[in-house]
């Protein structure tokens, strides 16, 4: 978590225009490194956010964004036009993930942090004014969940992860895990229950 505090990445400026998404898309196959540069600009903080969340350590997580991006630079000219941009990054990613994870041995015994896009947790408990007991409380309580994250196989890991933290829908959750929407909804399914017992 070190390095997400102390690294201020660029906030995603979201590409509203798919137009414009496309042409850079178009540019970046073509070549244009400045278009890719552009492209990695404004995604670059949702896959460091991904990549966080499901390795669960600064080290691990840098590692599969560079390497993310090294893919996406070489098959972007495979991306096709009328899939979504961003269920397709987060397909990289999860795959990244997963090669790291087990090439690293990475399993439940490494801290998830859940830290959203905007820095700050995720599963945020709403408060008013807590006074310092409650906030210790809610401290608790989200180290306490991503502990629970940690233990979750891989799948369900990636499933909770798009699913409720990201916020995909359950479809496009089953797009990029290369799954079926009632697979997604048992992982989410067992991955709660196992957060919750946990």
């Amino acid at each position: 978590m070190a390095l997400a505090e102390s690294i201020q990445l660029p906030l995603n400026a979201p590409i509203q225009d798919q137009t414009f998404l496309a042409g850079l898309i178009e540019r970046g196959v073509a070549g244009d490194t400045a278009a890719f540069e552009q492209i990695m600009i404004h995604s670059q903080q949702r896959v460091m956010a991904m990549t966080w969340r499901m390795l669960g350590n600064d080290a691990d997580a840098c590692d599969a964004s560079q390497e993310v991006f090294l893919r996406v630079y070489k098959y972007l000219g495979r991306f096709r036009q009328d899939q979504d941009f961003f269920a397709w990054l987060y397909t990289i990613s999860v795959n990244v993930c997963r090669d790291i994870a087990r090439k690293r041995g990475l399993h439940s015994d490494h801290f998830m942090p859940l830290v959203d896009e905007e820095g700050e947790r995720a599963f945020e408990l709403p408060t008013g004014q807590p006074d310092a007991e409650e906030t210790l409380i809610q401290t608790q309580q989200r180290d306490l969940i991503a502990r629970a994250m940690a233990t979750l196989p891989d799948k369900e890991r990636a499933s909770i992860v798009l699913r409720d933290i990201e916020g995909l829908l359950t479809e496009e959750v089953a797009r990029i895990m290369r799954s079926n929407p009632t697979t997604v909804r048992l992982q989410i399914s067992y991955a709660r229950k196992k957060i919750t017992d946990y």
